[in-house]
């Protein structure tokens, strides 16, 4: 069984959550909720549950605000919000996981399958996860750190030292100015996504670039792009027009 807590001010939220956790998740047992920032605090370390849901905005304080008063976080996360940009490509970059209101079953249930997985592996650090989502919130301008997890560990990454990603099936290869690389179990499509606003552009279906290391564009072969650490990556026809368009505003 998952034990959870809810944390949210709005008291509709908080009885919406409720019934559709106890209509479709039977796994779950809600410990208690609460409807703030202190109470939160104090509802979770008097209950030690195994998930939060947690709002981002509250009346008195955020959600961000009430991860800070922990010095070590041994609970899974799931933030429930309003639409807001910004605060989800923040948990998105640190492999968190978030609701949109109003919630969706089939999305919820897939949250708490999560959980449960991540209840029985435990292979991954939260706290690593919560560090970034932490960094990345305080210093907007700067946030560049992103997580990527592999079957072995959790990998703290700085965008700015990726140099291009190439799809594997179902997985992505990873690129790094070291040299080293890694394979990340989500997709291409997934990764362009959560990279998006950071100078990356898909060049082909298969390859997303760091235009930051774009060294040129070759156009023998059918044309491709040549990277900082000698890659050739390829250029489909259709995208062919955009990276020209990209390379010319370099």
């Amino acid at each position: 069984m998952v034990k959870a807590v809810i944390i949210d001010d709005e008291k509709k939220s908080r009885q919406a959550l409720t019934g559709l956790l106890e209509r479709y998740c039977h796994n779950v047992i809600i410990l208690g909720e609460a409807e703030g920032v202190r109470s939160g605090i104090e509802m979770i370390k008097s209950t030690s549950p195994d998930v939060v849901f947690l709002d981002i905005q509250m009346q008195d304080g955020s959600g961000f605000r009430l991860l800070q008063s922990f010095e070590k976080i041994d609970f899974e996360i799931v933030f429930t919000t309003a639409f807001d940009q910004y605060a989800i490509k923040a948990i998105r970059f640190s492999a968190l996981d978030y609701l949109l209101k109003p919630i969706v079953p089939q999305e919820l249930m897939e949250a708490v399958r999560k959980v449960e997985d991540l209840k029985m592996a435990r292979q991954q650090n939260i706290q690593e996860n919560i560090n970034v989502l932490l960094e990345n919130i305080q210093n907007p301008a700067e946030s560049r750190k992103i997580i990527l997890s592999t079957a072995e560990k959790i990998h703290v990454v700085d965008v700015d030292d990726i140099i291009r990603c190439e799809s594997d099936n179902y997985y992505t290869k990873f690129f790094f100015l070291d040299g080293s690389r890694l394979l990340i179990s989500k997709t291409l499509k997934e990764n362009e996504s959560l990279l998006r606003g950071h100078q990356f552009i898909r060049s082909h279906k298969s390859h997303l670039v760091n235009t930051k290391y774009i060294r040129g564009f070759v156009k023998s072969d059918g044309g491709y792009i040549l990277m900082s650490d000698n890659s050739k990556v390829p250029v489909s026809r259709r995208r062919k027009e955009l990276i020209m368009e990209t390379l010319n505003n370099l």
